[in-house]
């Protein structure tokens, strides 16, 4: 499919971004292609034309996301269910998602645009809250989702079983669910294992568990985990990918499962992933 609109979005309080931004919507306009950029970019930069984000995200061939891996999270979910090929360029700090240079740009964007776009397909989660048997709140997610007590509450019970198969009832801060990309993200924090992006799988992860033999374990991706929220003293939050936030009750059921939707990132040929672990982990530094 030839590609003719190309939407930005950017972390647009950054100036870095904001002068990127312009550079590449001069590009692009430079090369007969039409830049789609979201609301809020429009405004920081003084642009007359504003589109909606849905209507964007109905018209998009490919999305540029200048910022770090926050940013491209909210855009896969707003993509999610396109299959648009996103490219992310690293303008924040780790930056696992947004792995291509600012120097990389331009050549990769020049890449696509001739038909030679490498891109690799990254398994999301979906999740919905029952409550007093009907669906409260549902979203899918790229990196994990997130089970957690407020500051000042107790312990949580979390009664979890995969595919309607008890599993245990976590005693503990929380559960983290994740997927191989979002291994490196809270579940790394949290004592999980780091997963290659392209296995499909999907790893639950006790937060500060109270019976220490509870571990975390990598799951078949084709499991649907339900968590009960049995009991818990003041407030309990379901968080998807650190940005989506619901607040939970008592006796709600979140379950978990494979999205049936991906997240397509435009890959930089120079580089492989054990390379972006040694760079951004600093493997091997002392």
């Amino acid at each position: 499919m030839p590609i003719k609109n190309i939407a930005i979005f950017a972390k647009v309080h950054d100036p870095r971004c904001q002068q990127i931004a312009r550079d590449l919507i001069s590009w692009l306009n430079g090369h007969g292609l039409q830049p789609l950029a979201e609301e809020h970019l429009t405004r920081h930069l003084g642009l007359s034309q504003t589109k909606a984000d849905d209507e964007i995200r109905d018209t998009a061939d490919l999305v540029v996301v200048l910022g770090g891996d926050g940013t491209l999270l909210s855009v896969a979910r707003l993509f999610s269910g396109r299959q648009i090929p996103i490219l992310g360029v690293n303008l924040g700090s780790l930056g696992f998602l947004t792995d291509t240079t600012v120097e990389e740009l331009y050549p990769l964007l020049q890449r696509c645009l001739n038909g030679e776009i490498l891109v690799c397909k990254r398994m999301m989660l979906t999740v919905g809250v029952r409550r007093d048997g009907r669906i409260v709140h549902t979203c899918d997610a790229l990196n994990d989702v997130v089970i957690s007590k407020g500051a000042l509450a107790r312990i949580l019970d979390l009664e979890t079983t995969i595919n309607q198969h008890m599993l245990t009832t976590f005693k503990s801060d929380g559960l983290i669910i994740s997927t191989p990309t979002g291994s490196t993200g809270h579940s790394m924090s949290a004592g999980g294992p780091i997963i290659h992006p392209r296995m499909s799988c999907i790893i639950i992860n006790p937060i500060c568990p109270h019976t220490l033999t509870n571990r975390p374990i990598v799951l078949s991706d084709q499991s649907v985990i339900c968590v009960t929220l049995s009991s818990y003293d003041k407030k309990a939050y379901l968080t998807v990918d650190g940005q989506v936030g619901f607040e939970l009750q008592e006796g709600d059921e979140i379950e978990v499962q494979r999205s049936r939707n991906t997240t397509d990132l435009v890959m930089p040929s120079s580089r492989d992933y054990f390379e972006v672990l040694r760079t951004k982990l600093k493997w091997g530094e002392r």
